[in-house]
């Protein structure tokens, strides 16, 4: 009996809507279907190989498939599938609280579960909200949360309203609330158009003039630590978070740090926050929490914050949030297998001779005429293509040019993501050094290809 081909492709296309993707030209081109993967490699329905350059958007840590959390996930399995976090609790969820709470600053003390970075984000806007509410009429003002520039935190409401990405989030102004934006230390296109030694300075004197004015309606500020991932990989300058630290602490305003792309080992150090040994009031956490390998989040937060939410049933103090899969045991056994190879493998030390590697493999893209700026912490990497690089006056939009540099890489069986037109590298730490080259061999040949030759390509991905 002959087995049954089936269209994998055709049935996306009749059923599924894709996220961040325009459908109408989904539906139009060929697509790749991955069926597995393994290590660094992700596999199509036809077998052809290809590097994840993106580690999945930016999820894996270890590589794909790794059989200290594969093996995880089956004991857990065989075990306890999912209980709710709603007056019961589970084994593995209480083993991982006690993990992140040894792991991180010392004055984060409470792991508030979730399923992705949006809803870490989104919880600690609450949190933040409520606890100044429950603080009385003194602190009756404090309804607002300040945000920067470019900046992405997610996709819910909340999240949306800290965020700064006008293409995501223009369309929905009237749903979201009222933020106080400040701009972003980019030393590339400086919003100030200051010299780069001068950037962090000012920056700082408008966010100290922003809390200065008004401190008393601030609840918290929202900022991913070190470096922007969504606004195209943008680190920031040495000593501006500590002094946005002091500044916070200084007008009583709660510092949020959203680490969902920058935490475990992606900028080199375990978290991006270990960089200025930074004490957040709120820390979220996602992506690369299990390895890659199932959805979780979590939101760490103060003994004092956590005190302010205690009562009686009765005063309703009660943080009314919630989401069924909260502390699910497999995702959570997962996530401890995630740390335990992070000790066994000695992770964070091997990374450091591959951060070096990558840093001086990147300095050949300065040979590239439509190569703007290359940006890199750690395993983070953004390579921002522009049409002249004197002006560094970008491509026009509708030629595409970071999505035409994605599908040439994806011929040359690298898969990348483009952030408008700047090119993303965030491989798993896992990679090798010689894979390491072939990744960013084949990145500098696809820039090479398109930008040089401008060689178009059809197929979508």
């Amino acid at each position: 009996m002959k087995k049954k081909i089936i269209d994998y492709e055709k049935l996306d296309k009749k059923y599924l809507w894709h996220p961040f993707t325009q459908m109408k030209a989904w539906i139009e081109c060929s697509q790749t279907v991955i069926e597995r993967a393994k290590g660094v490699y992700l596999y199509d329905t036809n077998g052809t190989k290809y590097l994840d350059g993106v580690s999945s958007l930016w999820a894996n840590i270890h590589g794909h498939s790794h059989p200290t959390i594969v093996n995880a996930i089956k004991r857990q399995l065989g075990k306890l599938d999912h209980s709710t976090m709603l007056g019961l609790t589970n084994v593995p969820a209480i083993l991982f609280a006690k993990k992140l709470v040894d792991l991180t600053p010392n004055n984060l003390t409470r792991v508030f579960y979730s399923d992705d970075g949006a809803t870490a984000v989104e919880i600690a806007l609450k949190m933040s909200f409520q606890y100044w509410k429950l603080k009385g009429k003194k602190y009756a003002k404090k309804k607002k949360f300040v945000s920067f520039s470019n900046s992405y935190h997610g996709d819910t409401l909340g999240s949306v309203s800290v965020g700064g990405v006008a293409m995501f989030h223009e369309v929905f102004k009237p749903l979201l609330f009222r933020t106080i934006k400040v701009s972003y230390p980019s030393c590339y296109r400086c919003p100030l158009k200051e010299e780069p030694h001068l950037c962090e300075i000012d920056q700082l004197k408008e966010i100290e003039s922003v809390f200065k004015a008004h401190h008393q309606e601030i609840c918290g500020v929202v900022v991913e630590p070190m470096i922007q991932g969504a606004a195209g990989m943008v680190p920031m300058p040495k000593g501006f978070l500590k002094n946005l630290e002091k500044l916070t602490k200084q007008f009583g305003i709660h510092l949020i740090l959203d680490e969902v792309a920058t935490a475990f080992g992606r900028t080199g150090k375990m978290f991006a926050l270990d960089h200025e040994k930074i004490r957040p009031d709120f820390l979220a956490l996602a992506k690369g929490i299990t390895g890659g390998t199932l959805p979780l989040a979590a939101t760490l937060t103060t003994v004092e914050i956590f005190q302010s939410f205690l009562g009686e049933y009765e005063e309703f103090k009660s943080f009314f949030h919630g989401h069924t899969y909260t502390g699910n045991p497999i995702a959570c056994s997962a996530a401890l297998a995630n740390l335990e190879i992070f000790q066994k493998e000695n992770t964070l030390y091997k990374l450091q001779g591959k951060i070096h590697l990558l840093k001086t493999l990147l300095k050949s893209f300065k040979n590239l005429s439509h190569v703007g700026d290359v940006r890199q912490l750690g395993f983070m990497v953004g390579i921002e293509l522009v049409f002249n690089r004197s002006s560094k006056k970008p491509f026009p939009v509708v030629q595409r040019i970071g999505h035409q540099v994605v599908l040439e890489a994806h011929r040359r069986g690298v898969i990348l993501r483009p952030l408008g037109d700047t090119i993303v590298l965030m491989p798993p730490l896992s990679i090798t050094s010689t894979q390491l080259r072939k990744l960013v061999k084949t990145t500098y040949d696809s820039i090479h290809t398109i930008t040089q030759e401008q060689k178009p390509q059809r197929n979508s991905i």
